[in-house]
C-alpha cells in the first residue's frame, strides 16, 4: 500500500512539475513577463548574467532548497529536491526542442491568464502532497508554516518583491502586468487549494439521533460530537450532533438525513482547515483548530 501511494505521489508530483515548467516556458518567457516567481527572478537576472534562464533557475533553487531542509523538514525537502531538479530540466528540454518559442496566444495579457491557471493547478497538486516546485514556493511554505499565512497570500507576498524589482529592467506596462499577475496567481492558488481541501461542518438536530450517529461513525467512518442545545423559542433542551466531513461524505450524509428524518434541522458551514495534533503531543498542548469562511 505504501509503495503504491509513493508511486501515485511521484507520478502526480512529476506531472504537476512538468505542467508548471511548460506554463512558464510557453506563456511567461515568450511574453517576457517577470512574474513574481523563481522563474520570473531568473528572467530578471538573465539581463545581468550570461546564463540561460533554466541554469539561473537551478542555481537559485539550490540555495532555497537548503533553506527548505532546515526550516520545513526532510520530507518536504526530499520531494522538493526532486521537483527543483526536474523543473529546470524540463525547461531545458523545452528550450532544446522548442527553441525561440514565440507567444502562443499572441498577447501578453492572455498569456498571463493562461499561465496563472495552469501554474496554480500544478502548485495546488504539489502543496497538497507536501511538496513544491522549489524557488519561491519554498518561501511560501515557510511563511505559511511560521506566520500562518494562507498559501495564496504568502505566495503573493514573496512574489511581489520579485515583481517590483523588475522595474529596474522593464517598462511600466510590463511591471504592472507582473505585479497584477503575481497577485492574481495568489488568489487563484487560494481558490484551488481551498476548493480541494474544503470540508463541511454539519450541525444536526434530529429525532433519529442514535441512527444518525451510527451512520456517521460506522458507515461514513467519521467522528462526531454531541452537545446539548437549549431552544429559546420553545424552552426545550435537545441534543445537537456536529461532524466535519469531506465533500463526498457530506453528500452521503445529507441524502441519508433526507430519507431518515425529513424534519431534521441541519446547518452547514464550510471549513478550510482542520488541525490535528501529533499522537505523541503532550496533553496540555493538544488542540484542534478550524478556519471557517
Amino acid at each position: 500500500m505504501k509503495k503504491g501511494k509513493a508511486a501515485v505521489d511521484l507520478t502526480a508530483i512529476t506531472l504537476a512539475t512538468a505542467l508548471i515548467a511548460a506554463s512558464v516556458y510557453f506563456f511567461i518567457i515568450p511574453s517576457a513577463i517577470p512574474l513574481g516567481s523563481i522563474s520570473g527572478l531568473a528572467l530578471i537576472l538573465s539581463n545581468l548574467l550570461p546564463l540561460s534562464i533554466s541554469a539561473i533557475t537551478m542555481v537559485l533553487n539550490v540555495g532555497l532548497l537548503i533553506l527548505g531542509f532546515i526550516l520545513l523538514g526532510r520530507e518536504f525537502g526530499a520531494k522538493t529536491v526532486y521537483t527543483s531538479i526536474l523543473l529546470p530540466a524540463v525547461m531545458g528540454l523545452l528550450e532544446r526542442f522548442f527553441p525561440n518559442q514565440g507567444s502562443i496566444m499572441g498577447d501578453p495579457l492572455t498569456d498571463l491568464c493562461c499561465f496563472i491557471f495552469f501554474c496554480s493547478v500544478g502548485q495546488t497538486i504539489l502543496f497538497n502532497r507536501n511538496a513544491s516546485s522549489g524557488g519561491l514556493d519554498i518561501v511560501t511554505k515557510i511563511l505559511n508554516k511560521y506566520l500562518h499565512m494562507d498559501m495564496g497570500k504568502a505566495a503573493s507576498a514573496a512574489g511581489l518583491c520579485v515583481a517590483v524589482s523588475s522595474a529596474f529592467f522593464y517598462d511600466v506596462r510590463t511591471v504592472l502586468l507582473a505585479v497584477v499577475g503575481t497577485y492574481m496567481s495568489g488568489v487563484a492558488l487560494d481558490h484551488f487549494i481551498f476548493g480541494m481541501n474544503e470540508k463541511k461542518r454539519v450541525c444536526i438536530i434530529s429525532r433519529e439521533e442514535t441512527a444518525l450517529l451510527q451512520y456517521i461513525l460506522r458507515d461514513l467512518d467519521a467522528g462526531a460530537t454531541v452537545y446539548e442545545a437549549h431552544g429559546a423559542y420553545d424552552d426545550r433542551t435537545r441534543r445537537e450532533i456536529i461532524t466535519i466531513l469531506d465533500k463526498d461524505k457530506y453528500k452521503k450524509l445529507i441524502n441519508h438525513i433526507a430519507r431518515l428524518d425529513p424534519t431534521a434541522f441541519v446547518t452547514v458551514l464550510p471549513i478550510h482547515e482542520v488541525y490535528t495534533p501529533p499522537h505523541d503531543a503532550p496533553a496540555h498542548t493538544a488542540r484542534a483548530a478550524s478556519v471557517e469562511k
